[in-house]
């Protein structure tokens, strides 16, 4: 039987607080380090949210990007890559607790180069700006909502890495967000509202991710978690 909305909504917090503990957890551990190679900081990741939670499945293909990896959206798979000392580096995760989704990622920078940490510190920033652009208008859609990360982004200098900003989140394995489904996705050709219910009648709930990138520099960073909630 499926749960009820104010039981999924509670699930799905759980299990984003579950990912931020993990995140903290990576940062506390220095997991992510000068020398390391990025599928090796990855498996290690892997390791760790099974050792804290038991948790042995992600919905999504584990991330972590470093240097001009950081530039490539999603869908590519750039060669792994060995972490330097003065590096940004992203990690984009999606574990299941309890038969729910997580989706969260965060940007590290090791060194003192001042635009590395102007990027990772202008993320939150405009994930914050995009949660109130969605707060402030109940019928905005996917199209709006990216358009406003857009601007924002542009506004701080920065440009976005990829073809959508967020998706659809859920129990396992939730509705399909196959690429060809833009109503599934926080993109321009989406002109549906994001408050509305799915096909099983449920209310749909976001993630918004932001994926800046600065081409010249050829860097980028990555901040994601939930919107709706």
């Amino acid at each position: 039987m499926a749960d009820d909305e104010p039981t999924r909504a509670a699930r799905l917090l759980d299990a984003q607080s579950k990912a931020v503990r993990l995140f903290a957890e990576i940062e506390a551990r220095g997991l992510v380090a000068p020398g390391q190679g990025e599928r090796a900081v990855s498996d290690r990741v892997r390791d760790l949210a099974n050792e804290l939670f038991g948790t042995t499945r992600h919905w999504h293909k584990r991330i972590v990007r470093s240097g001009p990896n950081t530039l490539q959206p999603y869908r590519e798979n750039p060669p792994d890559r060995v972490i330097g000392a003065d590096d940004i580096v992203f990690a984009d995760f999606g574990p299941i607790f309890e038969e729910y989704e997580a989706d969260f990622g965060r940007t590290f920078v090791l060194g003192d180069d001042p635009v590395k940490h102007r990027l990772r510190d202008d993320l939150p920033k405009i994930f914050a700006a995009g949660r109130r652009a969605y707060e402030a208008d109940p019928d905005i859609t996917g199209a709006r909502l990216y358009a406003e990360v857009e601007r924002q982004a542009a506004n701080s200098g920065w440009r976005l890495g990829g073809w959508h900003a967020g998706h659809l989140v859920g129990e396992f394995p939730h509705e399909s967000i196959d690429g060809a489904d833009v109503e599934s996705y926080i993109t321009p050709a989406n002109d549906t509202p994001l408050r509305r219910t799915d096909k099983a009648g449920r209310r749909c709930h976001w993630i918004l991710e932001i994926h800046l990138i600065d081409g010249e520099r050829e860097f980028g960073g990555f901040h994601e978690e939930l919107l709706t909630l």
